[in-house]
């Protein structure tokens, strides 16, 4: 069902997307390792609860960590943070480990890192088990992302 609404958002957006069967990783550097690819190229969709109660998500080079103080000023705001496990759910319709902003049942604005432009990038697919690839200058744009140096 997850599958259904990434792949059907990203039809709508025009956007061509990749989805690999993969066997579950404990870590982000085993999932890296099982596709064949950098810790770097595999993007974390963070969901970030703003003060308001709305949501954004940000999109993390595996290797690196949000950096707050970063993503607050470029978001506008004096605090951002993420939510629990259950928030996030409710948040995305997505669980942790599988989050992606495509087919998210709330379209919250996307806030990408600079250091993704110009590369494939594999990311979450809606459902454990399944990495999702694609073009990360043309998701930018699907989704009118702001991109940015919000990573350390």
């Amino acid at each position: 069902m997850s599958r259904e609404r990434v792949l059907a958002d990203a039809a709508e957006r025009g956007l061509t997307v990749e989805i690999i069967e993969r066997p579950a990783a404990g870590s982000l550097e085993e999932a890296a390792g099982l596709l064949g690819i950098s810790p770097a190229d595999i993007v974390k969709s963070l969901v970030v609860k703003r003060k308001d109660g709305t949501y954004l998500f940000a999109l993390v080079p595996g290797d690196r960590q949000i950096a707050w103080a970063k993503l607050r000023a470029v978001v506008g705001v004096n605090k951002l943070q993420l939510p629990d496990a259950g928030q996030a759910l409710e948040a995305t319709g997505y669980e942790r480990g599988t989050i992606t902003p495509l087919g998210s049942t709330t379209a919250w604005p996307v806030y990408a890192d600079s250091r993704i432009a110009g590369r494939r990038i594999a990311m979450g697919a809606g459902e454990h088990g399944s990495s999702l690839f694609v073009d990360a200058d043309a998701l930018v744009a699907a989704f009118d992302a702001t991109l940015a140096d919000i990573s350390d």
